[in-house]
């Protein structure tokens, strides 16, 4: 998600929404599932395609559940999603996270997954979630930290990867390593009590490393990411074929196996 002069690294290149679709409420915001129950009102900010916010909805009917983002391509992709599912108190805008047209005080649970550490500023954005949310309410938000990142076997290949990606989305603005200060921003940002929890997405079967490593080879040819990459002078296209060949290498070690650490704040206004 952008937001204001925010560059969202990653892009809304098909292997960026491939990456996205499949995110689920259970394995992206387990640890804020029982704190949604029939009647509850959501938030959901840099929803994307919407497949967490079509769970949350499912979960909390006949509560209302809004999806946010800033960019209307993955907003139309779960608009569509939500009529396949049924899902009759769903709804999708175009919002900038840092200026919600929402009166205080608006939502039970207002969310953000994989949000804040592509922001300049996160703890303005958390104020600013925090000021929509209910004072009885729940803001949650979860983020990766890219230095957290493990894989095995040993690949320079995708050292320089990681290196490489944590260097564009600095450049950008961005907090690569953002699931690790999340306690420090919502801290800052004012909150009353904050709960802290991690979890991690594990790939290590074949066909685990063929979807995570195949849309990471794709980024890093075609998307937005290798573009600015490139645009800030920080990489070649050759040096790009040589990282997607590593992660085809990983793909094809049968003992391959990578972990994503995530940090999770659940905090009361």
């Amino acid at each position: 998600m952008e937001a204001m002069s925010d560059t969202y690294t990653h892009g809304h290149h098909e292997s960026v929404l491939r990456s996205h679709r499949w995110r689920t409420a259970e394995n992206s915001a387990a640890y804020l599932i029982p704190r949604l129950r029939p009647g509850t009102e959501v938030l959901d900010i840099g929803c994307g395609p919407g497949t967490i916010t079509h769970d949350f909805a499912a979960l909390v009917a006949p509560g209302r559940v809004l999806g946010v983002d800033n960019v209307d391509e993955p907003l139309e992709i779960a608009r569509a999603g939500a009529a396949e599912r049924g899902l009759d108190n769903i709804t999708f805008a175009n919002a900038d996270v840092h200026d919600l047209p929402h009166a205080d005080d608006s939502f039970d649970v207002v969310h953000a997954h994989q949000v804040l550490q592509h922001l300049a500023d996160p703890v303005a954005a958390l104020r600013e979630m925090r000021r929509v949310c209910r004072p009885d309410g729940v803001v949650a938000a979860r983020d990766a930290d890219y230095g957290g990142m493990r894989w095995f076997p040993d690949n320079p290949g995708l050292d320089r990867w990681l290196e490489l990606y944590r260097d564009v989305a600095r450049h950008n603005g961005g907090h690569p390593d953002g699931g690790t200060h999340l306690k420090a921003w919502a801290q800052e940002a004012g909150f009353r009590e904050v709960t802290c929890t991690a979890s991690a997405w594990c790939f290590a079967t074949p066909e685990e490393r063929a979807w995570w490593g195949n849309l990471w080879a794709d980024r890093i040819r075609r998307s937005s990411f290798a573009e600015q990459a490139l645009g800030h002078g920080l990489t070649t296209r050759a040096e790009l074929e040589e990282l997607a060949t590593a992660w085809h290498a990983w793909i094809d070690a049968e003992d391959g196996w990578f972990a994503v650490l995530n940090g999770e704040i659940t905090c009361r206004p």
